[in-house]
């Protein structure tokens, strides 16, 4: 199969909490305390996993410490889930204006793996 992502996804192994969750228009969720361990990283966005079902279109705050100590303070905007049995459930995320100015950080995590 060809990948026909824009961006070549990482392996990354990072635990995060989602304590809120917005929406554009003002809806929020909040004191979720969901735990999620993202799997992989890109330029573009993130994938995890988490036992909590959140909900699609949604949007978080996150913080991303990559083993450098270089930090991304981003905001994230779930693009899909899916279900994965009883081991809870996979997540596809972006980045929401992500500044350019953070690629180096990409291609050094790279280079390192």
């Amino acid at each position: 199969m060809q990948e026909k992502r824009k961006n070549v996804r990482l392996p990354i192994k990072l635990k995060l909490e989602v304590s809120n969750l917005f929406k554009q228009d003002g809806v929020k969720i909040e004191n979720l305390d969901a735990e999620i361990e993202v799997f992989d990283i890109s330029k573009a966005g993130i994938g995890f996993m988490s036992l909590s079902k959140l909900p699609v279109n949604y949007y978080f705050n996150a913080t991303i410490e990559f083993e450098n100590r270089e930090v991304i303070l981003s905001v994230v905007k779930i693009l899909y889930v899916t279900p994965i049995g009883n081991a809870g459930y996979r997540y596809g995320c972006e980045f929401v204006g992500l500044p350019s100015m953070y690629d180096y950080i990409f291609e050094e995590y790279a280079q390192n793996l």
